[in-house]
C-alpha cells in the first residue's frame, strides 16, 4: 500500500497541523504558519492540504482542514495531497487509530491493470493507535476492494473459489467446495439452477477456522461474479457495474481476513455461493418452480432476483448447525439504493441486542449504516399461487424490505440473524476511497465481533 505505518517519527518527518474550520487562532499554529495560511486563503475548510514552507524556502509541513464535523476519515485525503515521503499528526488526532486508517485507505489505488501507485508516504503512527489492529482492517478492506474492483474475465467462480483458498492458506483455514451437479446431488438446488448457464460451473464454497468448540459465527456472501440479469436481461447500461454483484463475497472475505488475523476466539464458517447469472439454453427461466434446501418451493418471478435464491440455499445450510450469530451480505436490491444512496447500507436484524451494538459501532468507526424494518404485513406480498413463495412481489414496492423477509423463512434455528444490503462501490472519489469497489459495514461488524468475542 503506498502509506506505510511506521513505530516512531524519523528525523525527516515532517507534522501534519489540522486545522478546523471555526479559525486559525484555535489551531496553535506559529505567527508564521498563520501568515502564511492568511496569505493562502486558507481558513481550515474541510478536505483542503496547504504545504508550509520553512524559513529556507524547502518544505516544512502541511495543514490539513478538518472543517466543521467532517470526521476523522476526511483525512484519507491527505495521501493524495501530501508530497512524498515521511509524516507525522504534529498534535494526536481525536481518534488516532481511524486517522491512521484513514491515510492508510485513503493511498488506495488498484493497480492491477496499469494504473500508476499513488504517493509513496510513511506515516508515523499516532500516539494510542495499535499498529496490528489498523494494519489488519485496511488488509481486509483493500482485499474486499480487489476484488470488487477484478472484472468478471478475471474473476469468475473458480478465481472466486481461488480467491478464498489463498485467504486460508494464510490463515491455517480448511476449505471444501461442492461444485456443478454436485450441488444437486448435495441438496442445493437453487445455486445450481442459477448458476448452471454459466461456462464456469456454480459452486457453493465453505471456509471453516478456529477452535470446533468456540462460538459459531458464519458469514454468507452472494458471490454472483457476473449479473446478466438471465432471462429477464438487464439493459445494457444496468450491466455496467455487475462485476461487482459478487461484493457481498467479497466484504465477507475482507471481515473473515479481520477476523483471523486477530485470532479471536470463534468458530468462523464463510459461506459463498459463486455463480455467474448467464443466458444459455439450460438457464432458469422465468415461472419456473425451484426446490430449495429447506423444503420451500420457490416460483421465480424474475430471474433477476437471483441473488435472495443462492443466498437462501446456503443460509438454509447455515441455520442448520444455529450458530451464535449469521451475518448475510449482498448487493442484492436496487431499491436499497433509492432509500439511501450508494453511502448508506441498510441492516435487517430481529436481534434488538445486535441491531444497538451495529449502530453504536457503525458511528464509532465512521462505517454507516441504517436499520430497516422487517414488515411482516409486506410478507403476503411474496406469495404465489402455485409454490410456497414467490422470489419478488408483483408491485416491487419496498424491495430490499421484501428481500430481507424473503431470506428470512430460511432462518429458523439462529437467533441472531443479520442482513446487509450493500451497494460495494464508490460512484465517485471520497476522501478514504477513491470510485471503484468499496468495503461497507465490515467494520462496524469487526467491532462489534471483537467485542463479544474477542
Amino acid at each position: 500500500m503506498p502509506v506505510e505505518l511506521i513505530e516512531k517519527v524519523s528525523e525527516e518527518s515532517l507534522p501534519i497541523r489540522l486545522v478546523a474550520g471555526d479559525g486559525l487562532e484555535a489551531a496553535g499554529l506559529s505567527p508564521q504558519e498563520t501568515a502564511w495560511a492568511r496569505a493562502n486563503g486558507f481558513s481550515g475548510e474541510a478536505g483542503r492540504t496547504l504545504a508550509v514552507p520553512g524559513a529556507d524556502g524547502t518544505l516544512a509541513g502541511a495543514l490539513f482542514g478538518t472543517g466543521k464535523g467532517e470526521g476523522t476519515l476526511a483525512l484519507g485525503a491527505l495521501a493524495r495531497a501530501l508530497p512524498q515521503g515521511d509524516w507525522h499528526f504534529a498534535a494526536p488526532p481525536a481518534d488516532p487509530e481511524l486517522a491512521a486508517l484513514a491515510l492508510v485507505l485513503g493511498g488506495y489505488v488498484f493497480t492491477r491493470y496499469g494504473r500508476k501507485p499513488g504517493r509513496a508516504l510513511r506515516l508515523a503512527l499516532p500516539e494510542g493507535a495499535d499498529a496490528a489492529r489498523v494494519r489488519r482492517i485496511a488488509e481486509g478492506v483493500v482485499l474486499a476492494r480487489d476484488l470488487v474492483n477484478t472484472p468478471a474475465n478475471d474473476l469468475g467462480p473458480q478465481a472466486l473459489e481461488e480467491a478464498v483458498r489463498a485467504l486460508a492458506a494464510r490463515h491455517g483455514a480448511a476449505v471444501s467446495v461442492v461444485k456443478g451437479d454436485d450441488l444437486l446431488a448435495g441438496n442445493f438446488p437453487m445455486i445450481h439452477a442459477v448458476g448452471r448457464a454459466s461456462a464456469q460451473a456454480p459452486r457453493l464454497i465453505d471456509l471453516a477456522w478456529g477452535p470446533l468448540d468456540a462460538p459459531k459465527v458464519t458469514l454468507v456472501g452472494k458471490g454472483v461474479c457476473f449479473d446478466t440479469g438471465g432471462l429477464d436481461i438487464k439493459p445494457s447500461a444496468g450491466m455496467l457495474l455487475m462485476k461487482k454483484d459478487m461484493g457481498g463475497a467479497a466484504n465477507v472475505l475482507g471481515l473473515a481476513s479481520m477476523i483471523m488475523a486477530a485470532r479471536l476466539k470463534v468458530r468462523l464458517r464463510v459461506l459463498i455461493p459463486a455463480v455467474e447469472n448467464s443466458i444459455s439454453a439450460n438457464a432458469f427461466r422465468p415461472g419456473d418452480v425451484l426446490a430449495s434446501r429447506k423444503g420451500l418451493t420457490v416460483e421465480i418471478g424474475n430471474t433477476d432476483a437471483e441473488g435472495r435464491l443462492v443466498l437462501a440455499d446456503a443460509l438454509a445450510l447455515a441455520d442448520e448447525e444455529a450458530p451464535r450469530m449469521l451475518i448475510d451480505m449482498a448487493t442484492l436490491t436496487g431499491a436499497a439504493r433509492v432509500a439511501l444512496g450508494p453511502d448508506l447500507p441498510p441492516f435487517y436484524t430481529g436481534d434488538e441486542e445486535l441491531a444497538g451494538e451495529l449502530a453504536a459501532a457503525a458511528s464509532a468507526v465512521e462505517d454507516p449504516l441504517w436499520r430497516m424494518p422487517l414488515w411482516k404485513p409486506y410478507d403476503k406480498k411474496l406469495a404465489s399461487k402455485i409454490a410456497d413463495v414467490n422470489n419478488v412481489t408483483p408491485d416491487g414496492f419496498a424491495g430490499s424490505v421484501t428481500a430481507a423477509l424473503f431470506l428470512q423463512r430460511f432462518v429458523e434455528k439462529t437467533a441472531s440473524w443479520v442482513h446487509f444490503d450493500i451497494f460495494a462501490w464508490n460512484p465517485a472519489d471520497r476522501p478514504h476511497g477513491l470510485a471503484g469497489g468499496e468495503a461497507q459495514a465490515i467494520r462496524a461488524l469487526e467491532k462489534v465481533i471483537s467485542a463479544r468475542f474477542g
